[in-house]
């Protein structure tokens, strides 16, 4: 090998590498699901048990109203140094009957998500705001005088 195709190589090699440093990373979040295991899942079939014993134990429960389980998986990618970004959201809502079993299974996808964007470093909260010495200082004079822990005038 000469002098330039050995250069050229370690070039093309040190371009590859460079370009795969800036390729996207892709991430699973939450529960993976199995489209084979999820189809598996019947209405009128199926029971809580039946299903855990399928998908495993859900991301989360309903807490009131009809039992509904929730399982929740999400494909983020990013760039190194940049925020993750929701490339696939998928959540699988089981609904069951007082006596435990499968009445519907419904998926819905990344239409439903909802993007919150804080603004700054501050929650916006109800009321004024109140400067430091008025928090100090406020309730000097705001107290009853005379009405101490023994009554008044004792």
């Amino acid at each position: 090998m000469t002098a330039g195709k050995a250069i050229g190589a370690g070039l093309a090699l040190a371009m590859a590498l460079a370009a795969g440093g800036c390729s996207s990373i892709r991430e699973n979040r939450g529960y993976v699901a199995d489209q084979s295991l999820v189809n598996a899942v019947q209405p009128g079939i199926d029971n809580q048990r039946s299903v855990e014993a399928t998908l495993g134990r859900p991301t989360f429960t309903s807490q009131y109203g009809e039992p509904t389980w929730y399982y929740v998986s999400s494909v983020t990618g990013r760039k190194p140094f940049v925020r993750p970004k929701i490339i696939q959201h998928s959540v699988l809502k089981i609904r069951f009957d007082a006596a435990g079993n499968v009445l519907s299974a419904d998926r819905t996808g990344v239409d439903q998500v909802a993007y919150l964007s804080p603004e700054g470093d501050s929650t916006p909260t109800l009321g004024r705001e109140r400067s430091f010495f008025e928090d100090l200082f406020g309730n000097i004079g705001q107290v009853g005088a005379g009405a101490g822990p023994s009554g008044p005038g004792a």
